[in-house]
Parts: structure tokens; sequence; C-alpha cells
């Protein structure tokens, strides 16, 4: 790694050894352009390795349209990247690569071993396969112009070397300990370009009141989770989500937070959840019924085990307004059904979303209008190429937002291999 390098003016640089990074490597080496791949870390891959808690979810098996139901933003700039690299290439890729894959519920895709190592390996061996030189500790100040044409990087010990393409691949603002810091977006800005505003996506949210600290730790599964805006819907989704001392966390929870603010109007985001997706308000008025007239001569407060979880009763008659000591056969109709009511809607009213440290991903970046979508080139810029999380794209959890690197990397990977 530490070689003297061979300087070619006409080579392909690669800023940013992430998943995006690394395919474009390996893709503007295809055609025998000489390529070097600059990273700032002691590795390659640092974020591949937490993606997926450890295990990464490298993309999904879905049909390419839902795949692009899942892209939160600018979907459509992503056609002609997704058609020439798309989840099934990717797919193939690996598997020749000698990571192989299995696919679990909702059509993620993993290493069959679990490991996130595993991907970084197999894209390493393809670095070397095709000859791309790989500079670690490599820190980019600067992309390098003459006119409007690349000429060269240079880095932030002062040094630089010259370039015929440059791909910047330098990820967004999230898990800035892996060197996600913005390095990307002040290099687009230098070079002209406008970058769009950066908030953390796919995160946690922050709740009013009481209610979630009382009920941290609790997990549900199965539910209904629905965001509005006065009455505007910006999201529904059906899985998991977590109850924390500040708030809601979790798979639906990180997915409703990319639209929280998007489209969000003056009025508050409210979440609503249903507890008992599965049953009409009438199927529930009818089960709960059934599960009073089992437990009639009981305390109201001991009567509930069958419906909800444990930590969640007493927050329920809590919020239902009866009194939990109370015996089942008092319990009047209103009161019953207003219990049933708070099952199908239990609403929180959301203050804001954590912050970068904690969010999967970024929205926001490099604007996809100054950008070629048939090549990922910069039209300010020629030679210059972006590609994965430093644009202004993402998509909800589940292999998406990955995939956006793959598609982009490879797509500005050939282009600036031509």
């Amino acid at each position: 790694m530490g070689k003297t390098m061979h300087i070619d003016k006409d080579q392909a640089v690669v800023i940013g050894g992430g998943a995006a990074g690394m395919i474009a490597a390996v893709a503007a080496a295809e055609n025998g352009r000489p390529v070097i791949l600059l990273e700032k870390n002691e590795k390659l891959g640092k974020k591949l390795y937490i993606t997926g808690k450890g295990r990464c979810n490298v993309t999904n098996a879905c049909e390419r349209e839902k795949f692009f139901e899942n892209i939160v933003s600018n979907p459509k700039f992503l056609y002609s990247a997704f058609h020439t690299f798309d989840n099934k290439r990717l797919e193939k890729f690996l598997e020749d690569s000698g990571c192989h894959l299995k696919e679990e519920r909702g059509e993620r895709v993993f290493p069959v071993s679990d490991h996130a190592s595993d991907v970084t390996a197999a894209l390493e061996r393809c670095l070397k396969k095709r000859g791309v030189q790989v500079r670690l500790h490599s820190e980019v100040r600067a992309v390098e112009v003459d006119g409007e044409k690349i000429t060269g990087v240079r880095f932030a010990d002062g040094s630089a070397i010259p370039a015929g393409a440059v791909i910047v691949a330098t990820g967004g603002l999230s898990y800035q300990s892996t060197g996600s810091t913005g390095d990307g977006h002040r290099m687009a800005r230098d070079l002209g370009h406008k970058v769009t505003e950066c908030v953390p996506a796919l995160v946690s949210m922050e709740t009013e009141g009481e209610w979630c600290k009382k009920l941290q730790g609790l997990s549900l599964k199965n539910v209904s989770l629905t965001m509005n805006c006065g009455k505007r819907k910006l999201y529904q989704g059906f899985g998991e989500m977590l109850f924390t001392h500040y708030g809601v966390s979790g798979p639906l929870v990180l997915s409703a937070s990319s639209y929280y603010g998007k489209k969000k109007g003056t009025e508050a985001a409210i979440l609503t959840i249903d507890l008992k997706p599965a049953l009409s308000e009438e199927q529930l008025d009818k089960r709960i019924l059934r599960d009073f007239e089992e437990n009639r001569n009981r305390q109201f407060k001991n009567a509930l085990g069958g419906l909800y979880p444990a930590k969640l009763i007493s927050v329920m008659i809590e919020r239902a307004g009866i009194d939990p000591e109370k015996k089942v056969h008092e319990v009047t109709k209103q009161e019953r059904r207003r219990l049933a009511e708070l099952t199908k809607a239990f609403t929180l009213q959301v203050r804001g979303k954590r912050g970068f440290e904690e969010a999967v991903i970024t929205q926001g970046g490099v604007s996809v209008k100054e950008v070629n979508p048939s090549t990922m080139e910069s039209r300010l810029v020629r030679g210059l190429y972006f590609a994965g999380e430093v644009l202004d794209l993402d998509g909800l959890t589940g292999g998406f937002n990955l995939q956006i690197a793959w598609s982009t990397g490879y797509l500005a990977g050939i282009s600036a291999g031509r």
C-alpha cells in the first residue's frame, strides 16, 4: 500500500472506499483504465462493517416496481443506474466473487455467513484482480480543475496526483466515526455544485409526554404505524417498533422518519399505532367482550393480559381513563369502546428526530439536477462523477440504500472508465 505510485495523467481516481467507491473502482478498471482508490481510514468498507447490525443487508431482492416504491428521494434519477446494475446483477457479482448470499424476511439479502466482512473481502479480491491501486490513510482535501475539466486531486498534506476522471463517493453525514464527515459535499460546493439540506434519516424519533418513557424497552411486533400531519398522511407501514426513554425506534419508526420533515406542514406530526391491525373495530370489541366474560369478577387491571403485553397494561388503563380497581362486569359499554378505540389508535406526538450520530443514512446531498443520470457525471465539470450517499438519494430500510450505492457506483465507474 505504501509503494510509490504509478502516475498516469489519464487515470481515474475514486475518493472513498465504501460500498459505492469500491464498486466504482472495480467497474472503472474493467475497461483497462488505471484506477486509484483513496480511503482516509485504515481499512476499506468501514461503514459496511456496521450495516445490518454487522450482518450487512447488501440489497433487497424485490421486483423493480417495488424497489422504486421504497426510494424516498429522487427515485426517477435512479432509473438508469438501477437498469445498468440492479439487485439481481449485484447478487450475481457477489456470488461470482465468492460471497454467498441468502434471502430473509422482507426479501432482504445477507451474506450466508452473516458477516459484513465477507462482502468487503469479496470486493477487495475484485479490486486486486483488476489491478486497482488502493491507498489507505489518504485524505483528499480538494478536487482540482482547469476551467471546467478535472485535472487531479490534492491531499490534506498538500501533495497532489493528476487524474483524467474523479469519482466522489465519500458518503453522507451519518456514522461520522466511520469517516462520513461531509468531505464530498464540501468538494462539490467548491466546484460550484448545489448541495441540498442534509438531515438525519432512518433515525429514531422523540415524542412529547411521558408515555414512551413508561414503556421503555417494550418491543411491539405486527403493528401498524401511521404518521399524519394535519389531514396529510405522511407514512403508513406494518411491522415492528420499540419504545425508548425519549420516544420510539425500530424498523417502522426509522422508515417513518424519512418522511418526517420531507412533506411535513406547519402542524405537529402525529404517530398512530394500531395495536391489533388484523381486527376491525367491531371484531376487536367482540374480542374484548369475550375476554371480559371470562374475567367477569376480576379487577379490570387483571383482565387485560390476553390483549396486551404486561408493560402496556397500566398505560392503556391510564389513557383509557378507566378505574383499574373496578370489577370487569362494572365496566360500561362506553368505557369498553374507549379501550377499543385506543387499541386501534394509540397516538403519540412527534417532537423531532434524533441526530446524525444515530442516523443510518443522510437525506439530502449533491443536487441530482446537476448530475447526468445516465452516466453520474457532473453537468458542471467534465470528468467529475458522484456516487452513493453523497448524492441527494435515499431509501427505506431493507437493503435499498446499499443498492443505491451499488447502482450509482457501478454506473459512475463504467462511465469514468471509458
